[in-house]
This record gives C-alpha cells, structure tokens and sequence, in this order.
C-alpha cells in the first residue's frame, strides 16, 4: 500500500466513477482499476460494488475511506513541518572575542534584516591554522581570521583591514618608548593561550631572551581592560578594542620599539565550497562594513 494508491481510492471513493477518477488524475482508466484491485488483494477485502458499470463503496471501503483521510493528511503534516524547518538555514561563523564583541554585531544586524530566518553560530576562531583546519571539515562555513598572514592554498580569503595592535597601560607619563628590556620589568595581562596576537608577541619577546616580570592570563578581553584600568598591569589588544577606553582617557597607548609583524583581518571560506546565497550576502555585507573602518 503506498500514498499513490490511497490518493487513487479516495478520489474513486468521491467520484464513484473509475473513468472520472482517471481524468481527474490523469491516468489511464486501466491504472485506476490496476491501483484498486492492488489496494483489495492487499486488505483481503472489496472496496467497490460493481453495480453494472455504477460502483458504490462498501463497508469495508467507508471504514478505509475515513482512515485514507487521515493518512494523506498526516502525509501533508510531515512534508510541512520538515520544509519549515528546511527554510532555518544554519550559518557557522568562526571569529576571534575581539571580532565578535567589537565588529561583528553591525554585520549581523544588517545581515538578519535580509535573511531573518538564517540561525548563525559563532565558534572560537583564534589562529589561522585553526580556522583552515575548521573550514577543511566543515565545521565552519566562514571565517574571519585575525592573524599575521600565512599561505593557505585551500582557503579562498580576502583581506578586510590591518589591525593595529598596541600596549596599554592604566594612564602614566612614559619618557620612551616600550622596548623589549623594559617588558621584563612589566606585569603583563594577557588574552587566552592560543590567541594569535599573544602568540605572536611571546615568539618575539623569546627571540629578544625576554620575559615578562608576571604573565596573567584572562578569558575576557573586558576582564583586561578594567584590570589595566585599576592600575594591575599593561596589555597588548587590537586598537579597536580599547578606543572607548582610550578616549575617555581611562588608558594610554604605550609606544613601543618592538618590531612586530602585521596582523590582518581576513574573510576566509573553503575554495571549493558551495556558497549559496544567504552567506555570499554576509560575506558582501562583512566586506562593505569593514570597508568602511579603514576609510
């Protein structure tokens, strides 16, 4: 017994006519026959009278009748419920603390007013080697990789701004700038293990033999700026991330004499991924909102 079959039955059951049957779903007459006499040999009853060439249902095919009626319509329930939950497309988004407090939420703003129905999931981002590794299998559909650059040939990825990163302190008087000596002297508040701006720091200060005088690491970038603020150390953070701060005179930028590498932002996806529409949208949209910053 199949959908098709009963959908046959109810409309012969309707009808009471197999010829009108066979017009209304076009089919041959002979298959109108065929699907009913299958449907009887496999319920062991008869559906249909003949009656000449009249038909009428008997018992059996009322009591059918009613539960066709809540087969198909069940049917049509599931097809439903399965195609609104088809239309939530999910977006996963990878991307540094910083990217997401800091520069992100205006992307999605903008982006969920064209694609309201589009769930996105935001997972830790901090390396390009994790993001590559992330896209490779899946787990990401989009990247924004905050890191110095590095070649990844299977990642297709735009450049959307160089970040300036600086050290900050509680607001002092400096008659010099910061040199790799006078960081060992320092308590230096820090963003996770792992981060690429901490990483790329420490790789530094380890090729100058330096280290810090007191390293403490913290989950939150907030967490390290109301530290700094209370005098408990300096840091080393993205610009954007402290400019509030730093105009309301809560902090001071730090000059310094190291020689650091550029850290950019990138946008990255897998070369070879499927981009359907919602996430070229975001990625335009990413693009145009970070064009702005560095006009």
């Amino acid at each position: 017994m199949d959908l098709k079959q009963l959908q046959t039955f109810l409309t012969a059951a309707e009808t009471l006519s197999f010829t009108k049957t066979a017009q209304l779903l076009d089919y041959a007459q002979s298959s109108i026959t065929a699907q009913v006499k299958t449907l009887e040999q496999e319920l062991g009853v008869n559906l249909f009278e003949r009656l000449g060439k009249r038909i009428i249902l008997t018992e059996e095919g009322k009591r059918l009748q009613q539960y066709a009626k809540k087969m198909l319509e069940l049917d049509r329930e599931m097809k439903k419920a399965i195609s609104n939950e088809q239309e939530q497309v999910l977006l996963k988004v990878g991307a540094q603390e910083s990217q997401c407090v800091y520069r992100l939420p205006s992307i999605l703003q903008q982006f969920q007013q064209v694609h309201p129905h589009v769930k996105i999931i935001f997972k830790p981002v901090h390396t390009t080697d994790i993001a590559k590794k992330l896209l490779q299998v899946g787990d990401l559909d989009v990247a924004f990789i905050t890191d110095t650059y590095q070649e990844t040939s299977m990642l297709q990825r735009q450049r959307l701004i160089e970040e300036q990163l600086i050290f900050v302190s509680a607001p002092i008087e400096r008659r010099e700038p910061l040199s790799a000596q006078q960081l060992a002297l320092e308590t230096m508040l820090l963003t996770e293990t792992g981060c690429s701006y901490r990483n790329h720091l420490e790789a530094l200060l380890q090729l100058e033999g330096v280290r810090p005088l007191q390293m403490i690491e913290f989950a939150s970038i907030e967490a390290i700026k109301q530290c700094v603020i209370a005098g408990l150390g300096m840091t080393f953070l993205p610009k954007m991330v402290v400019e509030k701060e730093l105009t309301m005179g809560l902090v001071t930028e730090i000059p310094s004499t190291l020689k650091l590498a550029p850290i950019y932002t990138d946008i990255a996806w897998h070369k070879d991924k499927d981009l359907p529409p919602c996430l070229l949208d975001f990625i335009a949209i990413a693009k145009q909102k970070y064009q702005t910053l560095g006009d």
